[in-house]
């Protein structure tokens, strides 16, 4: 506007003076000439005020953007990449709330939280309504955006939103919504900080989700799911660490080996054989108490740690362990059955390390073996 101020007052001052030179009549034309003088100057300093105002809009944008961006590069949480942003955005925009929702890998829910640009108020974070985003790239987005923005409009109770999607692989996961209680019109230079924010958040996202599934991969054992032995040694470790001459030395050991499983993979073969560590598996993570971590050790045995066990408790939890697997039903796979062998050891002191618990289970193990199988015996 100003640059058409600008340019309509020059072409006025131009043309009077070329009426000047043609006229002669410098006298008439002269006075309009010097009038539209000061008129050229004052559009030639609203042009440049103008331009300074865009170029301050700017600069501001890009930094906002670059703390965004140097915020969720650090985020290694979906909790940390909306606190690392919503701040910014919320300055930036002048918004009075923001939501991020986000479609969670683990609960496959999409979650939102709504952060509040007012100091002293908490943000919220629930669960909203079922929006199926699944298989979401073979609908069309720009619906998939309105029923989540929808929804956060009717779970928040907020107006005059603005939103973006999250895109993961051309789909959509979720999305981020500003909103404020004037019904002004949300400006250009919010939409492309916003737009732009989404495109790194869903980024963001999509890096901490395949950090968080190859973390899983690799403390999991693929065949039974159960956690796998680096994972349990770590935890064992992390547990003991954290143990002190004030807490619960009632830690417990169990090692869980499967009788005769060589003839198991002899007689049915490895595809049956790894039926059956999946049924054993099952059995004993459906068995053990809430709290107590089982995993697979390695081959056809297993390992289980008992938090806050007594040597009864970690005998009991033990005896149901063997009575599941012998009680399991194999028939689909021709299998007449199978039976653990159980070995227990619980520490007696809060310094004793867990190391040594799992050598006197395994021992307690080996014992069992020997005097017959299918049985649980005691360090």
């Amino acid at each position: 506007m100003t640059w058409r101020f600008l340019g309509g007052s020059f072409g006025l001052l131009a043309g009077m003076a070329i009426l000047v030179v043609l006229t002669g009549s410098a006298r008439t034309f002269g006075a309009m000439v010097v009038g539209l003088i000061p008129v050229v100057g004052a559009a030639a300093w609203l042009h440049r005020q103008a331009l300074l105002r865009v170029d301050t809009s700017r600069r501001t944008e890009a930094e906002s953007f670059a703390r965004i961006l140097q915020g969720l590069s650090r985020s290694v949480s979906p909790a940390a990449i909306v606190e690392s942003m919503v701040g910014d955005l919320g300055r930036v925009t002048a918004a009075d709330h923001c939501v991020v929702a986000h479609l969670d890998g683990d609960s496959g829910s999409l979650v939102a939280t709504l952060v509040s640009m007012r100091p002293g108020v908490p943000s919220q974070t629930s669960a909203l309504p079922a929006i199926d985003l699944v298989g979401s790239a073979d609908r069309d987005p720009d619906r998939v955006v309105e029923r989540i923005a929808g929804a956060i409009e009717a779970f928040f109770g907020i107006g005059n939103t603005l939103t973006v999607p999250l895109r993961s692989d051309r789909a959509v996961i979720g999305a981020i919504t500003l909103s404020r209680r004037s019904a002004e019109p949300w400006p250009a230079a919010t939409q492309r900080v916003l737009a732009g924010a989404a495109l790194e958040a869903a980024a963001a996202l999509q890096r901490v989700d395949s950090s968080r599934a190859m973390a899983a991969r690799a403390s999991t054992d693929a065949l039974t799911g159960l956690p796998n032995r680096r994972y349990f040694e770590e935890f064992c470790g992390l547990i003991g660490r954290h143990r002190r001459s004030d807490d619960d030395p009632g830690v417990g050991v169990l090692m869980v080996d499967i009788d005769w499983f060589k003839r198991v993979n002899d007689t049915y073969g490895h595809d049956v054989g790894d039926q059956v560590l999946r049924a054993v598996a099952k059995a004993i993570a459906e068995t053990v108490r809430d709290g107590d971590v089982p995993a697979r050790f390695g081959g056809e045995e297993f390992a289980v740690l008992l938090r806050h066990a007594t040597r009864q408790v970690a005998i009991e939890v033990a005896e149901r362990v063997r009575v599941a697997v012998d009680q399991l039903d194999l028939s689909e796979w021709r299998v007449p059955g199978v039976s653990v062998s159980v070995g227990v050891a619980v520490g007696a002191r809060h310094d004793e390390p867990i190391g040594e618990l799992l050598d006197q289970a395994d021992r307690a193990l080996y014992r069992a073996k020997r005097g017959g199988r299918n049985q649980v015996v005691a360090a």
